[in-house]
């Protein structure tokens, strides 16, 4: 046998694992879709990524101190009506 037959008979013999791996999961998916929660598969994503070291990004939104949004603070606190920002 040349190394080509047996690359051939490997990768034929992995393409079956793959496929018959995919309609295991496929079938388990449809089975499950409907009995766990969103909320739940969220918090399993999270720890999960958080197991595996993925940081989320941390950001911290701020205002910008210019005379105009603090106009326009003032002005909305005034007249009781809630600020839109831009």
């Amino acid at each position: 046998m040349s190394q080509d037959t047996q690359l051939l008979e490997l990768v034929k013999k992995l393409s079956g694992q793959v496929e018959s791996l995919e309609r295991e999961v496929k079938s388990l998916r449809i089975a499950n879709a409907e009995n766990v929660p969103e909320d739940v598969l969220v918090a399993i994503a999270a720890g999960v990524a958080a197991y595996l070291g993925y940081r989320g990004p941390k950001t911290q939104k701020r205002f910008a101190p210019s005379s105009q949004w603090a106009q326009q603070t003032k002005r909305a606190q005034l007249h009781h009506t809630p600020v839109t920002v831009r």
